[in-house]
């Protein structure tokens, strides 16, 4: 089988069943898993698919740049924001990440009174600062312009000086053994830090990435506490994440 009938069989494959296994490739394509192994980092270089141990996922489908990524699939995320409003309680010390989605919750957040808000996104900053009952702490760090937010060791160190009653995390993909995912290294690493400095950690997630995956690992599936969705999610597509203890919303 030449090259580009197996590069088709694979992404058909990966399109039918959202995941693919060396093994089980291997032996309907009649080829080694090494060949296999080749073809999935040659079309991982190509954006078509994620790589993960063993075989490989759909790719996120998510833009890079905030201002693509705020508009893409915004009313989705703005019902996630909504649903997760109920997370917060006054007084609290909340994280938001640098995510379009924890941007639509910070317009929502005024409305809880008194809280003190952490986050290394410049957006979520920027709606929080003219309520004043509202403390803002801002990580420091490089900024990323296409990303809108902070990073590098100075965030993670500010965030590791921290422990939060609640985190609200976005995420590039979420899948049950591939973990919450993201695009970027850097971002992953001030991520895994709003995680770990977190007691609750709830992700938001638009339908379109459940069960997608990016490059960088944040964390497992099963490190979050609720996950906050959109939209009417099969009930099927969302038992793999209850049966890890996650509370679905």
């Amino acid at each position: 089988m030449l090259k580009h009938e197996r590069f088709r069989r694979i992404l058909d494959q990966l399109q039918r069943h959202g995941q693919v296994q060396l093994g089980e490739l291997s032996t309907a394509l009649d080829v080694s898993e090494d060949t296999i192994r080749r073809d999935i980092d040659e079309l991982a270089r190509q954006g078509a698919l994620t790589r993960i141990r063993g075989g490989a996922l759909l790719p996120s489908p998510i833009p890079n740049a905030y201002q693509a990524r705020e508009q893409h699939d915004a009313v989705a995320k703005q019902d996630i924001a909504r649903k997760a409003l109920a997370l917060v309680a006054e007084g609290q010390l909340v994280i938001l990440d640098g995510g379009t989605t924890a941007g639509w919750l910070a317009r929502q957040l005024p409305a809880m009174g008194k809280l003190t808000v952490a986050t290394h996104s410049l957006p979520a900053a920027l709606a929080l600062l003219d309520h004043p009952a509202i403390e803002v702490r801002m990580a420091g760090g490089r900024v990323h312009a296409q990303y809108r937010v902070n990073l590098g060791t100075e965030t993670v160190d500010f965030y590791r000086q921290l422990l939060a009653d609640v985190c609200f995390i976005g995420t590039y993909g979420l899948h049950p053994s591939a973990g919450l995912t993201v695009a970027d290294a850097e971002e992953a690493a001030v991520k895994r830090a709003i995680v770990n400095a977190s007691k609750h950690v709830v992700a938001l997630v638009t339908p379109e990435k459940l069960g997608t995956a990016a490059s960088y690992v944040v964390c497992e599936a099963g490190r979050i506490g609720t996950l906050v969705t959109a939209g009417s999610v099969p009930d099927a597509e969302l038992a793999p994440y209850r049966d890890l203890g996650i509370r679905v919303l």
